[in-house]
């Protein structure tokens, strides 16, 4: 056995006392708050700590050591040291080993057939502690990962809690797939916390999107320096993810979504219209361009799978090739390219994934595509059941995934209320119809996102293609706050639900959720006069959600802090709490708005009265001066900002950033020169004591 040893300092001398307080302390099944939740759960023990350690073991097995030094190290980032071999242990064990044997025979405990490939079973072994049994490293890497959740209390009330389960997945593959196509695009440093996270929470695949982001030897045109990923950086996300158990699954755009490419003289010849977004399928140049990208990605990707995208192709019939979409139709044309894609690429020998929105549309014809191609069908609205959608490629004999969404494109924060009620949903239908595989997929269509912002979402969806069935979501965000960031106040659960509050109150209003088109518009312009008739009536409620997130993030902080509890994954806090405070930004600049209109409408109604003219100063001293309300705008700009940019540069390259930014300081100063603006206004009433219309001083007429 291979042991890892950070520290010692618990003294094994009280087991008797370790195993009556043990006794004492009643814990439930239900009180674990594991996300995914386990399969089956029998009984839960719980080990008091106190200030000592955990000693981690494996088998001499380079996949199992790499699971114990990552347990080890996730248990000491949280306080853990550590421990010798005659102390607290969590044995990570093969089935068929002597010592599984043992203990599987001892809790007449079984790891069935359907657990073989990633199933695995947590058994106590008394006072000595926890042992992971599974019959492969998979299954040993995912049980172990369920031991860092197990960890309770801090100081000398920290616990290990024991439970007895067995746990295995519902579907066998569960993937994230990550735009990087449009904005964000992670540093390395950030994209291995990514894939430590998801593989903590049971993802095994994980799926780049590119569309012009890749640095191919063979259009190296199109990748912008330092907008690429590298072939170096490739293999590097590679090694990295396949000892955490994931496999990359590469995905590039190969029919639409091309613009970045055809944008280029030397490739604009290719596509269905001039510097356009669809490649025309009847080019003669456009299969060596794709089987060029995919035979560079097959050498550096080593996985099975091939991800071809093909969705959205909007262009197609609109070009060069309208006559034959007029003869044949949209779809056998869009089918057809498909097949030849299929037929070019099957040198590299790799199964090939395509998107099915199209493809869906033409039910009949979907079974004339080879039959191992895998469609994964992509729909992200909160549908009741998805059962139509998913039908026309089952019923095909075709390998079928869904592909749910984190609902973060264009959004200030996620619509986590449209998002799980999405993944719960179509989840659902695709295991109860067989689908084989879940893609919970990141989009950054106005390339604002930032990925901290999305974990909830993100969680879920591990949660549900891991667990049978249809996952609660009110289990799920009731375990959120603890199995994510160790908090076991349930505030950081109740910031979430005021987040998800904030976006219901839009939609009742008949807005479009809180969209990032709300926070940049300008709410003295016709365009936000007219959003302003529909956000006004509902500000208030949805700041004081926002604002309530903001303070329940801020208790769950001083909470642990008086605790000595540390709360984990500290960056996706700091991401709600922008998103809490962009939220509650666009709900005071269209209130300090009206205010504004209103005020300078009672201000000239009272202006001809000398003996209030004090009055009419102090009414425009409040709209703008020092505190006044036109530097409110300048300042939730300037402020939010800066911490968008810590955000942003937490996560991902410069690359993209000077575009958002320009947005924040165009903001800012169109908000500072306002405010010097209305210095003028100030002083002109001050020599005159007259008051020109509000259009003449660019504020809305608070009259209409």
């Amino acid at each position: 056995m291979r042991s890892f040893v950070l520290a010692s300092s618990l003294s094994f001398l009280c087991a008797a006392w370790t195993l009556t307080t043990a006794a004492q302390s009643a814990v439930s099944c239900a009180d674990l708050h594991l996300i995914p939740a386990p399969r089956e759960c029998r009984a839960v023990a719980s080990i008091p700590l106190g200030t000592g350690g955990i000693h981690v073991e494996a088998e001499h097995n380079a996949d199992d050591e790499f699971a114990a030094s990552d347990l080890a190290d996730a248990l000491k980032a949280r306080g853990v040291p550590a421990a010798a071999h005659d102390e607290v242990t969590v044995r990570l064990l093969h089935a068929d080993s002597p010592a599984a044997k043992q203990l599987l025979t001892r809790h007449s405990l079984t790891l069935d057939p359907a657990m073989h490939d990633e199933g695995y079973i947590l058994v106590p072994e008394g006072s000595r502690g926890l042992a992971v049994i599974a019959d492969t490293a998979a299954g040993v890497f995912y049980g172990a990962q369920t031991v860092k959740q197990l960890v309770r209390g801090t100081g000398n009330a920290r616990t290990l809690l024991a439970p007895t389960l067995r746990d295995w997945p519902a579907m066998p593959h569960r993937g994230v797939s990550d735009d990087w196509s449009r904005g964000p695009l992670p540093n390395m440093d950030f994209l291995k916390r990514e894939l430590r996270t998801l593989a903590a929470y049971k993802y095994n695949i994980f799926s780049p999107y590119f569309e012009a982001t890749f640095a191919y030897a063979s259009s190296p045109v199109a990748a912008f320096p330092g907008g690429a990923m590298t072939p170096d950086e490739a293999r590097e996300m590679v090694a990295y993810a396949a000892k955490l158990h994931i496999t990359i699954i590469p995905e590039q755009e190969s029919f639409g979504h091309l613009h970045h490419v055809l944008k280029f003289d030397e490739y604009s010849p290719l596509g269905e219209t001039p510097h356009g977004s669809v490649l025309a399928p009847g080019d003669p140049a456009t299969l060596p361009l794709i089987t060029n990208w995919f035979t560079e990605l097959a050498k550096i990707f080593p996985g099975p799978y091939a991800h071809i995208g093909a969705d959205e192709t909007f262009e197609l019939g609109l070009g060069r090739t309208r006559a034959e979409v007029q003869q044949k139709g949209l779809s056998p044309v869009y089918l057809d390219f498909l097949t030849r894609i299929h037929a070019a690429l099957a040198p590299l020998h790799k199964q090939l994934l395509f998107w099915g929105d199209i493809a869906g549309k033409s039910p009949e014809l979907v079974g004339t595509l080879p039959k191992d191609m895998i469609a994964v069908q992509w729909i992200y609205d909160a549908r009741p059941d998805f059962t139509k959608d998913i039908l026309p490629f089952t019923n095909a004999g075709l390998e079928t995934w869904v592909a749910t969404g984190v609902n973060n494109w264009n959004r200030v924060y996620p619509n986590n209320n449209e998002a799980l009620g999405n993944i719960r949903n179509f989840v659902r239908d695709g295991q109860k119809l067989g689908a084989k595989g879940l893609l919970n997929t990141v989009w950054n269509d106005d390339g604002e996102g930032i990925f901290d912002e999305n974990w909830f979402g993100i969680l879920f969806g591990a949660a549900a293609s891991w667990q049978p069935g249809e996952s609660s979501e009110e289990a799920f965000t009731d375990s959120y706050g603890l199995a994510f960031h160790n908090d076991p106040t349930g505030k950081i659960n109740d910031a979430q639900r005021a987040l998800m509050a904030a976006h219901a109150v839009f939609r009742k209003a008949d807005l479009e959720d809180v969209q990032d088109s709300y926070f940049w518009v300008d709410p003295f312009s016709p365009q936000g006069q007219q959003t302003s008739t529909k956000i006004l009536p509902v500000a208030r409620e949805m700041r004081l959600d926002a604002e309530r997130a903001i303070t329940l993030l801020a208790q769950a902080r001083d909470a642990a802090k008086a605790s000595g509890n540390t709360l984990e994954n500290p960056e996706a806090l700091d991401a709600m709490e922008l998103g809490a405070r962009r939220m509650d930004f666009i709900g005071l600049k269209f209130e300090e708005a009206a205010e504004c209109a209103q005020i300078y409408s009672e201000a000239r109604s009272i202006a001809a009265d000398k003996t209030r003219w004090d009055e009419v100063s102090e009414m425009l001293e409040t709209i703008g001066s020092n505190n006044g309300k036109l530097q409110d705008m300048r300042d939730g700009y300037t402020q939010l900002g800066q911490l968008y940019q810590q955000a942003w540069l937490r996560d991902n390259r410069p690359y993209w950033l000077a575009n958002n930014m320009a947005r924040y300081d165009r903001s800012a100063q169109m908000w500072i020169g306002r405010g010097d603006a209305w210095n003028q206004v100030i002083d002109h009433w001050w020599s005159t004591h007259t008051l020109p219309p509000a259009s003449e001083v660019h504020l809305p007429d608070a009259s209409h």
